[in-house]
């Protein structure tokens, strides 16, 4: 008899799994909104052809190609979800917050180690009209490891990848109120593994610079009681003109599907470097500024459809500060902040 119970217990089990779809219906991550670059959110959103960003790996591992620094490099975000002061945005308590948290990258010679939360979701509310209460909570993350390589008989021309391992977990509770007590409708908890990989190619010819990267080309995350999915595949391609301090880019981005998502991109920035005296000693320390300018759109067709992107970022000796700020409609009170710290030797 018990195992007659057990074999309809596990029966049940898997009825009501399969009755139970998982809430998330996307899985589309690589888009210019989450880039967690500064530098390259600041010149237009995207950035696949200019090596001096230190994020340059999540935009095109074919930058690292040439690289002869080793630098260690934090992201962090703020958002317009919460009304805060300026003080209370900058101060230690609030920057330092989990949740803000977007970016870990050590990047030594042509290769760089990188960790993202990529999607961290949590919903917990009530609605008084059906009486039903929600309990959302998604988290994935990533461990990247990047590789760049070029050739001494083609200098021309670099190549990297990025490989992916992406694990999390989805816990999701529906329930209603029915004569004080709260029912269950649906409830889900399961954890996902899954790998992925990004191609990065460019091409330098004087002082023009093409690239081009595709996003999650072979992508798959296995849930433990569900089907298994892809990410959603994208590319992203741009030139670059200008040498020296100025540099002017021009990109487009796209899902690799029968119906893409096309945002295209214009980005400029401008680096100022000097020699001066550091602060307490007679040797002379290198510093510098840069000045980033960009928008980006799916048309350009009215001011709620542009992203304006400003950002800036400073360096003294080791240390380096990036900021950049994007404003969706041009509305600067909306807009969203991205800072990064670091240190390069």
């Amino acid at each position: 008899m018990k195992y007659i119970v057990l074999v309809l217990l596990c029966i049940s089990t898997l009825t009501l799994a399969a009755q139970s779809a998982l809430p998330i219906d996307t899985y589309d991550y690589a888009i210019p909104e989450n880039n967690v670059s500064a530098f390259a959110i600041g010149m237009g959103g995207i950035n696949v052809t200019n090596p001096d960003d230190p994020f340059a790996s999540y935009g095109n591992p074919a930058l690292l190609a040439n690289n002869e620094k080793t630098l260690a490099y934090l992201a962090y975000r703020l958002s317009n979800q919460e009304e805060l002061s300026f003080g209370e945005a900058t101060s230690v308590s609030n920057f330092l917050k989990d949740k803000q948290f977007k970016y870990f990258t050590l990047v030594t010679k042509q290769a760089a180690f990188s960790y993202q939360p990529m999607a961290a979701i949590n919903i917990s509310a009530f609605d008084p009209e059906t009486n039903k209460t929600l309990y959302y909570d998604y988290k994935l993350d990533k461990l990247q490891l990047s590789l760049a390589m070029s050739d001494k008989n083609w200098p021309m021309l670099t190549a990297g990848v990025n490989v992916k391992y992406l694990s999390g977990r989805l816990v999701y509770l529906v329930e209603h109120l029915e004569n004080s007590q709260f029912i269950r409708e649906d409830f889900i908890d399961d954890k996902v593994k899954g790998v992925s990989g990004d191609i990065g190619l460019t091409y330098t010819r004087g002082d023009v610079v093409y690239g081009v990267t595709a996003y999650d080309v072979l992508s798959r995350l296995w849930w433990e009681n569900y089907d298994s999915v892809s990410l959603e595949r994208r590319f992203a391609t741009a030139i670059q003109y200008g040498g020296g301090a100025s540099k002017t880019s021009f990109g487009i981005q796209s899902k690799i599907a029968s119906s893409p998502e096309t945002t295209y991109h214009i980005g400029y920035t401008y680096a100022m470097n000097w020699d001066s005296q550091e602060f307490m000693g007679d040797e002379e320390v290198n510093q510098g500024m840069d000045l980033r300018f960009g928008v980006y759109s799916h048309d350009f067709y009215g001011a709620d459809n542009i992203n304006l992107t400003l950002g800036s970022g400073y360096y003294y000796q080791m240390f380096r500060f990036d900021f950049s700020l994007n404003s969706r409609g041009l509305k600067l009170a909306d807009s969203e902040f991205l800072f990064s710290l670091g240190l390069g030797f």
